[in-house]
């Protein structure tokens, strides 16, 4: 059966931020390119980033902010893109952006302007999309014929740029794992990440009246700590530290939350030992109210300061700086920011995304195993790795 599109150098599956990105590399090369996407528009995951304001990059990038199975692999496309040669591009569009905090940058008109400026890009280049269009078949000849319900296409170079599992009412799905194996390649199992924690039945019953409640906090898990707003919900924890440290955390491990990182629990508690003074009301001068009143309820007895022996200071401050908890779980994609795992990234070049048991099939994104920290990290391994493979195909 003749294809619908003959002579096409490149097929994009996925038109989000590592699609795109590829696309506009590949077309300043003078590849004829075409993507396919089953949304009815691109980019929809980026028109959602940093709450429509796009945490399109982080300054303080390096590879030390992703996970992976091989941490070496990112390291490469993070060189040949870094965070400022995507602000130039920015600022060849009169796009404004600003940094809000940790080297995170935003765009200051929101997400839609660089949606525009890919788009925009992409046209300059001569790419064609095609929306609503669902793979139905993949195989490979001398060239790779994409089968969908809007006609047949074929391609010398087929880029899988599919995303992850998470923001699935965005449209998300598994078919980039799928295409991986069948063409032979590992996947490493997936997972939700950046996503909040549940709590065990105990806890939930302790805790569930302080939803709304938020303490800046450290948070600790298998040697990584996070800083930052910890948010307690219905169902268990969220905010920015309990997100970053999700992707760590495996189920059946502990965390340990300081809940008073700026000062010594123990010289506080020390210090109002003659007082007759409560816990609760020591600790509501630090902690918000309705926590420190449920956190003493729990772990202390009710008594003045004064009545607490040395060893009790001792426990309680153990406590306050060392708190543990361990989450039942963790929520799934629906509230996930990114998903952890993916394609196995032994089985492609870090150099070129090409798959190395299927040559000119190449992956791009968040559906290869490596995932970034909270604050920019991921669209920018989208940039990157997208460019890199838009170099090659």
């Amino acid at each position: 059966m003749q294809a619908d599109n003959p002579g096409t150098d490149v097929i994009i599956v996925g038109a989000g931020a590592a699609g795109l990105m590829c696309a506009i590399e590949a077309g300043k090369r003078k590849r004829s390119v075409l993507i396919l996407d089953h949304s009815p528009n691109a980019g929809r995951k980026i028109r959602a980033s940093g709450g429509g304001r796009c945490n399109f990059t982080n300054i303080n990038l390096s590879s030390d902010n992703y996970l992976s199975n091989n941490p070496h692999f990112c390291k490469s496309a993070l060189s040949r893109l870094s965070p400022n040669d995507f602000i130039r591009m920015l600022e060849k569009h009169g796009i404004g952006y600003y940094e809000k905090e940790d080297g995170q940058m935003f765009c200051k008109s929101g997400s839609k302007e660089i949606l525009l400026m890919l788009q925009s890009e992409c046209k300059a280049s001569g790419v064609k999309t095609l929306f609503n269009c669902n793979i139905e078949n993949i195989k490979k000849t001398e060239r790779y014929i994409i089968s969908t319900d809007k006609g047949i296409f074929e391609s010398k170079s087929l880029v899988i740029a599919t995303g992850g599992l998470s923001y699935p009412n965005l449209g998300a799905t598994d078919i980039g794992h799928r295409v991986a194996r069948q063409f032979g390649l590992n996947v490493i199992s997936a997972r939700p990440a950046l996503a909040p924690l549940s709590f065990g039945q105990a806890d939930r019953k302790a805790f569930s009246e302080l939803a709304g409640v938020s303490i800046n906090a450290v948070v600790q898990c298998n040697n990584k700590a996070f800083r930052g707003s910890v948010l307690f919900t219905y169902r268990g924890l969220s905010g920015p530290a309990i997100l970053q440290i999700s992707s760590y955390w495996n189920k059946g491990d502990t965390i340990s939350i300081n809940l008073l990182p700026d000062m010594d629990a123990h010289e506080l508690l020390l210090s109002k030992r003659q007082s007759r003074m409560e816990m609760k009301n020591l600790l509501s001068k630090h902690l918000p109210a309705r926590f420190a009143e449920r956190w003493s309820e729990i772990h202390l007895p009710s008594k003045p300061l004064c009545q607490f022996n040395e060893r009790e200071l001792s426990r309680a401050a153990e406590s306050l700086q060392n708190w543990e908890i361990c989450p039942d779980g963790i929520e799934g994609y629906k509230t996930a920011e990114v998903t952890r795992g993916g394609v196995e990234t032994d089985e492609l070049s870090s150099k070129t995304m090409e798959a190395k048991k299927a040559p000119g099939l190449y992956f791009a994104g968040e559906v290869i195993d490596v995932t970034g920290q909270l604050g920019g990290y991921n669209l920018h391994w989208a940039w990157a790795s997208g460019f890199v493979a838009g170099q090659y195909v």
